[in-house]
């Protein structure tokens, strides 16, 4: 994970059941070549011990500002040089000492005396959660510029359900690598289209396509990790992460309503993706009921979709247009024409043997300059190169 490779993070562990959470995220970090300097309270220490993440982070472990091997003013020396210092869980109490500006152990000292981003992720009991005092210290620590990671809703260990479960130490993993890219498309407001359609033949069957929608979620929290307001339009699929990354998303079935949706949430947008493979044709009449199986063959009437794509980079107002092309064979001839015809600065191309439904993806970018291949990879990655060349081309258009 190149994204947060040679970085720097102070991970903080407060006193709550959740910071066995705190162990799995240190793997996650430091498999991923950061370096991690875990600053514990004594709380934390109840819950889980000092030595699990020496041997985690392979480095000291802080947690007083008394010990003698703090002489060296670790709640300065701490931070500085640091990349970010991340707090998870951050118990009620926490937030609460944190929000007033309160110094009195070590970890709350470090991010009074930090000089790089703090990140926080909440962990309590729903009530604890819900308390007024509480909503005003996590809106005091936003507006203070604290990102707030969560909390997810859910099962306690107390047995209640509701708000104030910690992330999951994946997902926080996750919200830090974003919160650590650069931010190219900060102030810009992304639309995208993911996933296939389905065009109803009966209540029960119709057309579609294998796609998984993955690439277009994958290009959603790339937008959002450059600091994009993303608006997702997705098709039927199984992914239940986009929404984290999407400040909208709005679901679809078919292609006409994929248009209407797009349609209604265009204005004010300054790039549309359309990543999602909308079907060409859909049945005329749909059956009212089930089609019952008879005759030997079946014939059915198929009329076109609109295109989406062209449609959109046809009006006078159009955001900046990028298109994608899974194509079988002749990938530059198609993915060409297709950029040409529709005028669009940028086409995606890809085999459909390359990526489509895969967690894997080769593509070639086309624009007025050529083709320009990016390394295959996950999804993620090739996302990320695609954003990357989005915003040069943005920056200084051909």
């Amino acid at each position: 994970m190149a994204e947060i490779a040679g970085k720097r993070i102070v991970l903080g562990v407060t006193g709550g059941i959740a910071a066995y959470k705190a162990a799995e995220l240190t793997r996650l970090l430091v498999k991923a070549g950061a370096t991690v300097d875990v600053v514990m309270t004594e709380a934390a220490t109840r819950f889980v011990s000092a030595v699990t993440f020496q041997a985690l982070s392979g480095r000291p472990v802080w947690s007083s500002l008394w010990s003698d091997e703090n002489r060296s003013m670790a709640h300065i020396d701490l931070t500085r040089g640091a990349d970010a210092v991340l707090v998870a869980p951050a118990t009620a109490d926490f937030l609460a000492r944190l929000a007033h500006g309160m110094a009195n152990d070590l970890l709350t000292t470090l991010c009074q005396a930090r000089d790089c981003p703090l990140l926080v992720a909440p962990a309590m009991n729903r009530q604890m959660w819900e308390q007024p005092a509480t909503q005003r210290n996590v809106a005091q620590l936003a507006a203070d510029g604290v990102a707030v990671l969560g909390p997810a809703a859910g099962e306690q260990a107390c047995g209640e359900v509701g708000e104030g479960r910690m992330l999951e130490a994946q997902e926080v993993f996750d919200a830090l690598v974003a919160f650590v890219q650069p931010k190219p498309l900060a102030g810009k407001k992304v639309m995208l289209t993911a996933g296939p359609t389905f065009e109803a033949l009966d209540p029960v069957r119709g057309l579609t396509n294998t796609s998984s929608g993955k690439m277009g979620f994958a290009l959603a929290r790339a937008c959002a990790e450059a600091g994009a307001e993303v608006t997702l339009v997705a098709g039927p699929v199984c992914e239940s992460q986009s929404s984290r990354y999407a400040a909208k998303r709005i679901d679809v079935v078919s292609a006409l309503e994929m248009r209407d949706a797009v349609l209604a949430a265009l204005p004010g947008q300054d790039v549309f993706i359309a990543v999602a493979a909308v079907a060409d044709y859909r049945p005329a009449s749909p059956s009212e009921h089930k089609i019952k199986k008879g005759a030997q063959t079946l014939s059915i009437e198929l009329v076109a979709n609109p295109d989406i794509l062209a449609e959109v980079a046809a009006r006078p107002d159009a955001p900046f247009c990028v298109g994608f092309a899974a194509e079988s064979r002749n990938l530059a001839e198609y993915a060409e024409g297709k950029r040409k015809a529709k005028k669009l600065p940028l086409v995606v191309g890809n085999l459909v043997q390359d990526g489509l439904g895969g967690d894997t993806n080769q593509v070639t970018l086309f624009d007025a300059t050529g083709a320009h291949p990016l390394p295959a990879g996950d999804k993620l990655a090739v996302a990320r190169g695609i954003v990357s060349h989005i915003e040069r081309l943005m920056k200084c258009p051909e």
